[in-house]
């Protein structure tokens, strides 16, 4: 029988980069990010007795960071942009496979976020569409319709000239 601290400081080190990962993506802020970390751990802590099954953990601290991420937007924060946070580019990221991650990114990011949820679960954190499903509360043909979808809109972004060949063939 493990303490509740143990349980909890394995919990954070399991999972701590990955929901970390997941609230950059959600959010687009790093520092705004990180704060919704501490108080989803926070969260997680308080009820950690609710946790059922640990195989279900990385699940169930996601579901609370979309909630902590709603929460935001009860409180009404004032949109503040940080000097350090405006983009500008960086010389020594020249190579290719940078300016394709970057192309990529910018493109899942123009993506509503019903559609971009659910790509980033399964594509960054490899859940199934029965797992994206429970964690986003939503039917798993829903879930499946959007990654298809998702991938469709992503192609277009990032190809737009095939549409016009489509369109012209």
């Amino acid at each position: 029988m493990h303490t509740k601290h143990t349980q909890y400081e394995r919990l954070v080190r399991a999972f701590h980069a990955d929901i970390y990962r997941y609230a950059v993506w959600l959010i687009k802020d790093p520092s705004i990010a990180e704060d919704v970390v501490q108080e989803t751990f926070l969260r997680a802590w308080k009820s950690l007795d609710a946790l059922q099954d640990e195989k279900a953990a990385k699940a169930w601290l996601i579901t609370i960071l979309r909630r902590e991420n709603a929460r935001r937007f009860e409180r009404k924060q004032l949109d503040v942009v940080d000097i350090d946070d405006v983009a500008t580019p960086d010389p020594n990221a020249t190579s290719n496979a940078h300016a394709q991650h970057r192309e990529l990114t910018a493109a899942i990011h123009q993506l509503e976020d019903e559609y971009k949820e659910p790509l980033i679960l399964q594509s960054l954190f490899g859940y199934t569409g029965e797992e994206i499903s429970d964690i986003l509360d939503l039917n798993k043909n829903t879930v499946m319709t959007r990654l298809f979808r998702a991938r469709n809109q992503l192609k277009n972004i990032m190809n737009p000239t095939d549409l016009q060949g489509q369109a012209n063939g």
